[in-house]
């Protein structure tokens, strides 16, 4: 899980390096953090966490429709008595559809995918032994990108519901702020 922390942090260098490039190509890049609401059985376990994670967008020609790869790394406590935590880490593959002119001061989107994660389950203090699982998961959310300037600096603010192949299944809503670089 370490590993995927320094990703994402390497993640976040490289999307500022290289930024003017990447923007004329149609590829739009950055990081993001926030909240990870647990929703389900999931809630039943664990209480609110947090959530890092990166990514980019490759708009095809039009603008109006865009191929989006990320990846992310979350973690929330165990509440209801449990000591421990729950880790996610993984990545999907999606559609975007961006509403609008990609030039617009705020434009909103939709997005719909699929990936993978681990999901590792740690409990502390109980005996009980910590187990980890990669899974099948999908995911569909919204959100709005907001230009910053001339350039190709936006923010956004996003949430996709989430919800990994496990028994029972494990579904959250991370709310995310990032800062993003190109078209």
């Amino acid at each position: 899980m370490k590993r995927m922390l320094l990703v994402v942090l390497a993640a976040g260098i490289l999307a500022v390096v290289p930024a003017p490039t990447l923007s004329a190509q149609g590829l739009r890049w950055g990081v993001s953090g926030g909240l990870l609401m647990p929703m389900g059985d999931y809630n039943d376990l664990d209480k609110p966490g947090w959530i890092v994670g990166g990514g980019a967008t490759y708009w095809l020609p039009g603008g109006q429709i865009g191929v989006r790869g990320d990846f992310s790394y979350g973690q929330t406590k165990h509440d209801g008595g449990l000591t421990g935590d729950t880790k996610i880490a993984g990545g999907m593959a999606s559609l975007v559809y961006g509403f609008g002119p990609s030039a617009a001061s705020a434009r909103p989107f939709v997005t719909g995918g699929l990936g993978f994660y681990n999901v590792k389950f740690e409990f502390t203090g109980t005996g009980a032994s910590s187990t980890s699982e990669t899974k099948v998961a999908f995911g569909f959310g919204a959100g709005v990108r907001f230009k910053l300037g001339t350039g190709g600096t936006g923010v956004t603010v996003a949430t996709r519901f989430t919800s990994v192949s496990l028994d029972p299944a494990l579904t959250f809503l991370p709310i995310t702020v990032g800062v993003n670089f190109g078209k």
